[in-house]
């Protein structure tokens, strides 16, 4: 339902976004990720042209954001909670969504009600909004037209445990009806969680992006042995790269039944064997973005400002 191809910015001599070409299916969630100033927000910004491209285009359902007749009505956009009206109720800000669209009173309730907004909390101004609380109010905002793609930067900023589980439930349950989802988050779990596909961008360019299995499956296999240094020298002298980690474990790109056979014939006993993609998400992300990481020590944990 959303597809980019060949999109370009340039700012004078920088190039935030390089080439970018990927697709958002129906009845799938796509994590969207990169480390800080990667390009991921530019890149969202161009889809519902609230930034113009120098080059390529964006689509949703086959047509130019700006062509939808009624956009609220196809996409739903959540790119900045914060940039919500302050001086506004949160039901104020709801009611000018709905009247725009042409929707019947009741949604604002009823949006009010899925995001788990109460109506003490719907009559304050927005300034004194919690960003949780914010969050919440945009997503209800990009839900109220019953759109059948969202678009969301950073939905689970400022949520606490309990709603961030609420926010992934609510996302699964919507792809599963059939509705394209395109979620940026620097949360990697959650989106290890709720994904079926992956895209990855570094320096403007997209360095990986296919089905969330896929890609992790690409992370090999992990062994522990009882003479781990046998088995990683036994593994070696069959031709196959690995690694001997600080804690023992030995990891390889073949796969596990090489590992275990090798073990086998040099009588070396395995205590675990395993895929590597357990390891998880955050480790792939990590190597895919290596020359592009702004601090090395935590990209995982910081705020995009891409």
């Amino acid at each position: 339902m959303i597809t980019v191809e060949a999109l370009t910015k340039t700012y004078s001599r920088f190039t935030a976004v390089n080439d970018v070409s990927f697709s958002a299916r129906a009845g799938r969630v796509t994590g969207f990720l990169g480390p800080n100033g990667a390009g991921k927000s530019t890149t969202m910004r161009m889809m519902v042209g609230l930034t113009a491209p120098t080059s390529g285009t964006a689509t949703i359902k086959g047509r130019a954001f700006a062509d939808l007749p009624n956009p609220g009505l196809e996409v739903g956009v959540l790119l900045d909670a914060s940039a919500q009206h302050a001086g506004r109720t949160g039901r104020e800000i709801l009611g000018i969504a709905q009247r725009t669209m042409g929707l019947p009173r009741a949604r604002v309730d009823e949006m009010l009600h899925k995001v788990s907004l109460t109506d003490e909390e719907a009559e304050r101004r927005v300034k004194n909004y919690s960003l949780g609380m914010r969050q919440r109010l945009g997503i209800a905002t990009a839900l109220i037209g019953d759109p059948e793609v969202l678009i969301l930067d950073e939905p689970a900023n400022g949520l606490d445990p309990a709603g961030i589980r609420w926010m992934r439930d609510l996302l699964r349950e919507y792809a599963d009806k059939g509705g394209a989802v395109l979620l940026s988050s620097h949360l990697l779990h959650e989106i290890e969680v709720v994904a079926d596909d992956l895209v990855v961008i570094g320096n403007g360019r997209i360095v990986a992006q296919g089905t969330k299995a896929d890609l992790l499956a690409a992370a090999g296999t992990l062994a522990r042995a009882d003479r781990p240094a046998e088995l990683a020298a036994a593994l070696r002298g069959a031709g196959i790269t690995c690694t001997l980690n600080a804690d023992g474990s030995v990891r390889t790109d073949v796969g596990a039944a090489a590992v275990g056979q090798i073990a086998l014939q040099s009588g070396i006993a395995l205590v675990e064997l395993r895929s590597a993609d357990s390891a998880g998400l955050e480790e792939m992300f990590l190597e895919l973005t290596a020359t592009s990481q702004r601090d090395s020590t935590t990209p995982s944990t910081e705020r995009s400002a891409a």
